[in-house]
């Protein structure tokens, strides 16, 4: 793809120095110069990054919609999501994506610390740190990307499958062809391992990729690469240097949000700080309705929905079809959902032990989990069973559970799609409570297209080089 000439302040800044004239030569009149190592290490603490997840927020069964947000309107892709409705095709409706766009200008963020750094003045020890950390962040994007615009990564066809472009060095002008999946895991792979060595446990600031953070995409890397040995034990090691788990029943005992706030900074779960929409994480989140079968994955004594989730009667929800929101604000409490978390670094161990046979040690982890989740502690601890599917089906359970709205179910569903234990049909029976329009099942398959999203008509007409991953056409080729 062609990336933008010009970088706002608020996302980017557009930045120059000698060794990238080439780039840019004019800087703009109330611009940053970044001309030294340490304002090229600064340029990695980048707060408030955000993937906004519109273009396939409804491609899940814990999401559900308003139904005046569907009924008598013309269609958009909202209503071909939840409707999932592979007639249209979405090239059409998509003239742009704000979650690829936004993730390539942090890539080029990236690739600016590495391609330009070495050149600048300063010492060489922050230039490696500056360079491994900016590593991890762009293994993050790709990873971010890889899993929404192509197939899941399957061992059989990966070498093949349609994947995204890479951009490895800072280059404003390029066009280049996709890789494919094979090629992009590869290559975020080899970002995280040249990073690792040179991490810190305790970086600068919160922005700046830890230890703790980098072992944990790691091991998601590995665990959706079905990699389980070296998922297990990048996740282990992970929680070596941060295995907190907020315990949410204590936080009950003493109130909740609305005697004692926890804000992004306090709470020690997070490994990474990303979002859908910003610091206000989840305050719009009645957009982000929780659907009626995630609703019913609760239990009366789990803090996780009675702490944060309210059913009315509220205007931004249908009364009696059974959803629920989210209905504290941010100041209140922070909740992660794009980034990532010590509790997922949990779950993906847990799955390791479950795909290695070894139960005991899976549900001591769900176990343990559980304990700081359900107030009730004798429902709190679950019996141990003795299939690899039935542990499985539990540890899917509190994933759902566990890591709400972002981007982990729509991820789940494509690579649990691809193993026929796990594979799943979704089912939306809509509207539930407007009886003026006829009610319909709607069904999207584990293979269908839909969970391949189509890159938007922006980026398409900048790059002819680039296709798309389906089978549906553009509309101006």
């Amino acid at each position: 793809m062609r990336f933008r000439s010009y970088l706002t302040l608020a996302l980017l800044s557009i930045f120059t120095l000698p060794a990238c004239n080439k780039y840019l030569d004019v800087v703009p009149k109330g611009k940053t110069v970044i001309s030294t190592t340490d304002d090229f290490y600064k340029m990695v603490s980048l707060p408030n990054r955000g993937y906004y997840t519109g273009n396939f927020t409804y491609l899940s069964d814990d999401l559900w919609i308003k139904e005046s947000y569907v009924i008598g309107l013309p269609k958009s892709m909202d209503i071909i999501n939840f409707t999932f409705d592979e007639t249209a095709n979405r090239p059409d409706y998509l003239t742009a994506s704000n979650y690829y766009n936004q993730a390539y200008s942090y890539i080029n963020r990236w690739n600016m610390v590495i391609s330009l750094i070495d050149d600048t003045d300063g010492s060489s020890s922050i230039k490696t740190l500056a360079k491994a950390e900016a590593k991890v962040l762009r293994a993050f994007d790709y990873f971010m990307l890889i899993n929404v615009y192509s197939k899941s990564y399957d061992p059989a066809t990966a070498a093949n499958d349609g994947g995204v472009i890479i951009m490895d060095k800072y280059d404003l002008e390029a066009k280049k062809a996709k890789s494919t999946v094979a090629e992009v895991y590869k290559f975020i792979q080899q970002d995280l391992d040249e990073a690792l060595p040179y991490l810190q446990e305790k970086p600068l600031d919160v922005y700046h990729p830890s230890l703790a953070f980098a072992y944990a995409l790691k091991s998601k890397v590995h665990l959706f690469k079905r990699e389980y040995a070296q998922a297990k034990a990048a996740a282990q090691r992970s929680l070596t240097y941060n295995g907190q788990i907020f315990d949410l029943v204590k936080y009950t005992s003493q109130g909740g949000p609305n005697s004692l706030a926890v804000t992004a900074a306090d709470n020690p779960e997070v490994l990474n700080y990303a979002y859908m929409t910003g610091y206000n994480e989840l305050n719009f989140a009645y957009t982000y309705l929780m659907s009626p079968e995630l609703k019913g994955l609760f239990n009366t004594t789990d803090a996780r929905y009675n702490l944060f989730f309210t059913t009315g009667p509220s205007p931004y929800l249908d009364a009696g079809a059974g959803t629920a929101f989210w209905n504290v604000p941010y100041t209140k409490f922070f909740y992660s959902t794009v980034g990532m978390k010590t509790t997922e670094v949990y779950l993906m161990l847990a799955e390791c032990f479950a795909r290695e046979g070894n139960y005991a040690d899976a549900m001591r982890i769900i176990n343990d989990l559980r304990a700081k989740r359900i107030t009730n502690a004798a429902q709190a601890q679950l019996a141990v069973p003795t299939t690899t599917k039935a542990t499985m089906d539990i540890i899917i359970q509190e994933r759902r559970k566990e890591l709400m709205f972002g981007v982990n179910r729509f991820f789940d569903l494509k690579r649990f799609n691809l193993e026929p234990d796990y594979a799943k049909t979704l089912v939306h029976t809509f509207p539930i409570v407007n009886k003026t329009v006829p009610q319909v099942t709607y069904t999207l398959k584990p293979n269908s297209r839909m969970y391949i999203v189509p890159f938007a008509q922006d980026v398409l007409k900048l790059n002819p080089l680039l296709t798309l991953n389906t089978d549906e056409t553009v509309p101006f080729r």
